[in-house]
């Protein structure tokens, strides 16, 4: 009698055929400061990531800024060393577009050239790299504020499946995602990003493209007035963020969190929203246009509109403004 065979895939034995779920790996270019929270969160979520770098340090130093905020988690009691390794285990740095092939969703994260200026060539340049490497089902999007994600898509094949989004703040309750739907994208790729926003416990809202999206027009306008209010002598930097955070609940004040995001972040994009819009509201203060440039850069570089020691404290406000 003959020895009956029955294959093991249909016992689930075997992942073979087994369909991969949407978002279990993503791709991140540029691991700067924006890059590398949106790589940590991801990996945080337990979503695998790869980010792409220019060079092997830059790759290592991104690794060893996200590991060190992770340690900070640890040491706050907001993660475990097993969580930890568990996190670290899901990224991986490269070179190579190549590793980027099996993503569903990759995240153009370029800020500048290497003149030092922000290029919309550099990022049509990764987007079409992109294309190149990329199923033509997968995601491709922008994270920022200015740029015109239809204007990114224009020279692609798939443009339907670009979209851009934008983190608001960089802290951890800052759970908002802002979807800029371009001319060219699809409702299917929007419903695919707010399926990625509930993975990484965001709420997600639905903009459509402009310079400044909804977040930073109000924060530009608030932190101008801000400036002027201390300018006037009305009140001190201290006072006048003890209003903002009392008041209305904030987290932080209005000063605290120009900090937070980088004055040189904020000029350039208020310089931007100027010459879109032509409204003088959006031109940067005498005070912003000071700190940017003598480099007080907020805290990143330790002085910004207050004063900051190594742990990232403040000290107190910035005399020398």
């Amino acid at each position: 009698m003959a020895e009956i065979i029955e294959p093991i895939e249909e016992y689930g034995l075997s992942t073979k055929h087994k369909k991969r779920s949407l978002f279990s790996k993503i791709g991140v270019v540029g691991c700067g400061r924006d890059g590398r929270h949106i790589v940590s969160l991801t990996a945080l979520s337990g979503i695998e990531v790869v980010f792409v770098e220019v060079s092997e340090e830059r790759i290592q130093i991104a690794l060893n800024d996200i590991e060190n905020k992770l340690d900070t988690k640890i040491e706050n009691w907001g993660l475990t060393q097993g969580e930890k390794r568990a996190t670290m285990g899901r990224i991986k740095g490269t070179l190579d577009y190549e590793d980027l092939k099996n993503c569903d969703f990759v995240i153009e994260c370029i800020r500048y050239d290497m003149a030092g200026e922000r290029s919309i060539e550099l990022r049509k340049e990764v987007f079409r790299n992109l294309e190149q490497v990329l199923a033509p089902e997968a995601i491709i999007a922008t994270n920022a504020t200015t740029v015109i994600i239809s204007q990114l898509a224009a020279d692609l094949k798939y443009k339907e499946r670009c979209i851009c989004l934008h983190f608001p703040v960089s802290h951890t309750d800052a759970r908002l995602l802002e979807v800029v739907s371009g001319t060219f994208t699809s409702k299917e790729a929007i419903n695919k990003i707010f399926h990625f926003a509930k993975m990484i416990k965001h709420t997600a809202i639905l903009v459509h493209e402009s310079s400044g999206l909804v977040s930073f027009r109000l924060m530009i306008i608030m932190l101008n007035e801000a400036c002027q209010i201390w300018m006037e002598n009305i009140a001190t930097i201290e006072d006048i963020d003890k209003e903002f955070t009392i008041i209305y609940g904030q987290r932080y004040g209005i000063f605290e969190m120009a900090d937070i995001i980088g004055i040189e972040k904020l000029v350039m994009l208020m310089e931007d929203m100027f010459n879109e819009y032509g409204d003088k509201k959006y031109k940067a203060t005498p005070v912003l246009l000071k700190l940017y440039r003598s480099k007080q850069l907020g805290l990143s570089e330790g002085r910004g509109f207050y004063v900051y020691n190594e742990a990232g404290k403040i000290i107190g406000p910035n005399d020398l403004i």
